[in-house]
C-alpha cells in the first residue's frame, strides 16, 4: 500500500472526510488568487490551490522519502458562487481545526503503516545521479552520503 492510501485509510479510520487523488498548483504566495487566475486554475484541472507542497516534494523524491500531499481546504476561492469573500479570521479558525485533523491523520497513518520499502521511493536516484562518481569531491560526499552513500560506494 502506497503513503497516499495509507493516508486515505488514515483519515476514513479518524472520521475525516477525504479525496483520494487530485492535481494540486502551487502558486507564489502568501496571496489570495484573483477570480481571473482561480477561474484559470480551473480550467486547468486543479483541484488544490496552495502556497506549498513543490518544494517539500522536490525535497522528499532527492532524500528517497515517501511523500504524499495532504491538503486541507480553507477556502473555496473566490470562484465558488455560493460562498461569500472569506476573512482572515475565518481563514485561521479553519487552519486550526485542520491542524488538529491533520495531527489526527499522522497519528493513525503511523499506526497502520506498513513498511514501505519495497516501494519505488527508496531508490528514486538509483538513475538520476549522472555526475562521474570519481570528481565528487570528498567533502561534498561527505556532506551528502545520508542521501546519496549508497549510490557511491
Amino acid at each position: 500500500m502506497d503513503l497516499a492510501h495509507v493516508l486515505h485509510q488514515a483519515a476514513a479510520n479518524t472520521g475525516i472526510h477525504a479525496q483520494l487523488g487530485g492535481t494540486y498548483l502551487c502558486m507564489e504566495g502568501p496571496a489570495f488568487s484573483t477570480k481571473a487566475e482561480s477561474n484559470l486554475y480551473r480550467s486547468w484541472g486543479m483541484d488544490v490551490i496552495g502556497m506549498t507542497n513543490l518544494q517539500e516534494a522536490k525535497l522528499a523524491r532527492e532524500a528517497e522519502m515517501c511523500y504524499s500531499t495532504v491538503a486541507m481546504v480553507t477556502d473555496y476561492d473566490c470562484w465558488h458562487p455560493d460562498h461569500d469573500h472569506v476573512t482572515v479570521q475565518q481563514i485561521i479558525a479553519t487552519l486550526v481545526q485542520n491542524a488538529e485533523n491533520a495531527a489526527k491523520v499522522v497519528a493513525e497513518a503511523v499506526r497502520i503503516m506498513p513498511s514501505m520499502k519495497s516501494c519505488k521511493c527508496c531508490s528514486a536516484l538509483a538513475h538520476a545521479i549522472l555526475s562521474d562518481k570519481k570528481t565528487v569531491p570528498p567533502a561534498t560526499l561527505e556532506k551528502l552520503r545520508l542521501i546519496v552513500g549508497k549510490y557511491f560506494d
